[in-house]
């Protein structure tokens, strides 16, 4: 169980009020603990030049039933770590001895801890303030819209053709080849339904020329496929697309080419060329690739050729598309946590500065997301990409939560679905693999329920689980994620069988186009869901209740996944006035004689309701 009155920081405006830092400034940390409690004295711990130091924190004041302190951490570092010590008085223990504990980004211990899980202040800049805000709304092309054009093109020699409402292949030979003729002309003309949903960003998968309808195997990075309608088609989309204020992001494989590439054919035809310094290449003439798929070799970073080609200058692939007359607005790396290494060789963070550098010289305001499959936090310390797509701190704990047992492909791991867990364990899973991310990069990476890269939602959770994590998506902080389909309830066991078209004109499981308008639309009016701080109130077994607050502005968010009921003991919930602003299900919030509180559900229900912001001191105002 998330103890009720747990000691809280974040890196959000009310507990780090001065913003980013720079080098040189002292930066006010602020702490609340239980007010009247045992909290006696606070100090934030810190290091300076690996060493650590002590800063004692000032008590500001109570209010709220909680008590504010605030201290000063020099910033020496691009990355500067610290967390609390907290003293308590010996009254406060059984046997009267004095008690100490420590206050990480992952909770509050009885004990010292390594430094990994530490606060981090980071005085890269940060991401562009227009994403978080914005539904981010994932497209796969070729099963996005068909525009009539695409009736005149030819499937090329690999495709397999498929009709519209054909049913998608989940496994098997043909996965990669059955093609059925989306466009980007055709997502064009079908723009005033994300615009319907309140969509603000575009991730398209890629839109290379390739040999597989994922086109993870480009061909070429300097053209749109013909198939998807070429580059004026591409720049006919981003133009129709910004007309309407909706950004667009594009895919980059940096990890890998296609066999077909141009670089790799020119190379693999003539080891004297100079893209052979391209790829890695062994004694026996066989080349490296990803997961030993020979469609896929994989590209050495250690060519500096590659890197003023790839990432590097204003005539690089990553400036090319970011410039007119495409004008992307940024970029998802794929397989990032792959790139540049092979082995004991690592060039991972020299092609994301690198990459970064270029990206922000031409578009400042770019974003640049990048996907990490393991724990991410070491690539994500502000300084490169400005946020992760990665499926450990979200996605795997919603699953396990909402899990109705469906067997479905389980991230690539040996088990044939999500494992139950109860919502304490959701925290648990939550806080361990964000807790070292800065709070900048947890405000700019994706939160998804899903993916092209995973089963469905609406397959993996007990019916009406889906509504529930997609309220959970729009409220936490991140980067909220809807795969084309999900506002249609489209079911799918494994990424193949999730990329099906879209059933325009077809009987749907179900019609959600409302319930992601509503809260798409709230996320674009609500500051505090977009840069609020998330503290937990509440999660043991079935229920689970958070706030995100900000100076004037708390929004609380209350999630039950079946039938039944929780009492939650006095001061725990904040006192909402009214019906929710948004509610899923029959969640009922029943408020006791004795300032208590009982959830009751009948089913998977959630709600977010808007109150006045949380109680200061005056020296904290």
């Amino acid at each position: 169980m998330i103890p009720a009155f747990e000691a809280h920081h974040d890196g959000s405006p009310l507990y780090v009020p001065d913003g980013r830092p720079s080098l040189g400034d002292e930066a006010r940390v602020r702490l609340r603990t239980p007010a009247g409690g045992a909290v006696v004295r606070a100090w934030a711990r810190y290091l300076e030049d690996a060493e650590p130091r002590y800063a004692p924190a000032e008590r500001l004041g109570a209010a709220g039933g909680w008590d504010w302190w605030e201290a000063r951490v020099p910033v020496r570092a691009g990355v500067t770590t610290y967390r609390f010590l907290l003293e308590a008085t010996p009254e406060a223990a059984d046997d009267g001895a004095r008690r100490l504990s420590w206050l990480n980004s992952a909770g509050q211990w009885d004990h010292d801890v390594p430094d990994a899980q530490d606060f981090r202040l980071t005085v890269a800049s940060g991401g562009p303030s227009w994403a978080t805000g914005a539904a981010m709304y994932q497209v796969f092309p070729d099963r996005f819209a068909r525009s009539a054009a695409a009736d005149g093109r030819p499937a090329p020699e690999w495709a397999v053709r498929a009709a519209w409402r054909e049913p998608v292949l989940a496994t098997g030979p043909d996965v990669s080849r059955q093609l059925y003729g989306g466009d980007l002309d055709g997502l064009r003309e079908k723009l005033d339904h994300l615009v319907e949903l309140g969509v603000g960003i575009v991730y398209l998968t890629p839109f290379f020329p390739a040999t597989s309808n994922h086109r993870y195997d480009a061909e070429s990075f300097r053209r749109v496929d013909p198939l998807l309608g070429g580059d004026e088609a591409l720049v006919r989309l981003v133009e129709a697309c910004h007309a309407r204020g909706i950004r667009v992001i594009g895919d980059l494989t940096t990890n890998h080419s296609g066999e077909a590439h141009e670089w790799f054919r020119t190379a693999f035809a003539d080891p004297d060329a100079a893209e052979r310094s391209y790829y890695y290449w062994r004694e026996d003439g066989g080349y490296e690739s990803w997961w030993g798929v020979p469609s896929l070799p994989k590209l050495d970073w250690a060519s500096e050729r590659l890197r003023r080609e790839f990432v590097d200058g204003p005539d690089s692939v990553v400036a090319h598309w970011l410039k007119p007359p495409f004008n992307l607005d940024g970029w998802r790396i794929d397989v990032c946590n792959m790139t540049g290494r092979l082995g004991d060789v690592d060039w991972n963070r020299d092609v994301a500065a690198l990459l970064r550098r270029t990206a922000l010289a031409v578009r400042p305001d770019a974003l640049l997301i990048a996907e990490s499959t393991a724990d991410a936090t070491r690539d994500f310390q502000g300084d490169t990409y400005h946020g992760s797509m990665s499926y450990l701190g979200f996605t795997r704990p919603v699953w396990g939560w909402l899990t109705g047992g469906a067997r479905v492909n389980y991230f690539g791991t040996p088990l044939d679905g999500p494992p139950r867990i109860p919502a304490e364990q959701f925290v648990a899973e939550h806080r361990a693999f964000s807790a070292a991310y800065p709070w900048d990069v947890r405000l700019h990476s994706l939160t998804a329920i899903d993916t092209h890269d995973t089963a469905r939602a609406a397959t993996v959770m007990v019916p009406g689980g889906q509504d529930v994590a997609a309220l959970l998506a729009f409220t936490f902080t991140g980067l909220p994620v809807v795969f084309a389909g999900d506002e249609f309830g489209l079911e799918g066991t494994n990424g193949e069988h999730s990329r099906a078209p879209m059933p325009w004109g077809s009987v749907v499981p179900r019609d959600l186009r409302g319930l992601y308008g509503r809260l798409a639309s709230v996320r674009a009016r609500e500051a505090v869901l977009r840069e609020g701080s998330l503290r937990w109130l509440w999660a043991e077994g079935e229920a689970l209740a958070f706030v995100r607050e900000l100076p004037g502005r708390t929004a609380l968010v209350v999630a039950a996944r079946g039938a039944g009921s929780v009492s939650l003991p006095a001061g725990v919930l904040p006192v909402p006035e009214g019906v929710p602003e948004v509610a899923v299900g029959g969640l009922r919030l029943e408020l006791a004689d004795d300032g208590g509180a009982r959830l009751a559900s009948d089913g998977p229900a959630a709600a977010v309701w808007f109150l006045g912001g949380p109680a200061l001191p005056p020296a904290a105002r």
